[in-house]
């Protein structure tokens, strides 16, 4: 089936959210590198805060280069053109990603709180207690992102496959 207007107007909106959820992440981003830039600097390095806002810091540097990376690879203004069975081969593909996306969040919670049980036993326990709480968190944010993300954008599916009727 070749594009259609109607068909258009669905890769266009799709492609528009990509590019709201990858600003929901280079806010987060933003704000964790502002935040826990200025306590890392400001805290001792003995304490559970500094290794928190260091772990932070280095978490939202990648959070960051992958917001901007998402931001300028969405294309809405060129996804017009795309055939129906192109249009459901990329919502796919953008589902899968997301889906795997909230399975490695999970273990980053998991991690997390691997850290936080063997702190009190590690050379530097303030070290792994400011870590696992830093990824614990880190990784509650993306799951809940990439679930909520993944929410909005599977209604486009629907409407994928009702043109395809």
């Amino acid at each position: 089936m070749p594009a259609t207007p109607e068909l258009d107007l669905i890769n266009h909106a799709r492609e528009l959210l990509v590019e709201r959820g990858m600003a929901v992440l280079g806010t987060w981003a933003l704000l964790n590198l502002l935040v826990s830039g200025y306590y890392v600097a400001r805290t001792d390095a003995r304490t559970v805060a500094h290794h928190f806002h260091l772990m932070n810091v280095g978490w939202n540097v990648v959070n960051a280069l992958l917001a901007v990376w998402g931001i300028l690879s969405a294309n809405p203004q060129h996804v017009a053109g795309l055939s129906l069975p192109e249009s459901i081969a990329a919502q796919q593909r953008f589902e899968h990603i997301l889906l795997l996306n909230a399975g490695l969040d999970l273990i980053y919670i998991a991690i997390g709180y691997w850290l936080r049980t063997r702190a009190p036993k590690a050379a530097r326990p303030e070290q792994m207690e400011g870590y696992g709480r830093s990824v614990l968190l880190q990784g509650a944010f993306l799951t809940l992102c990439d679930a909520g993300f993944y929410l909005l954008y599977h209604q486009y599916a629907a409407q994928l496959l009702a043109l395809n009727q």
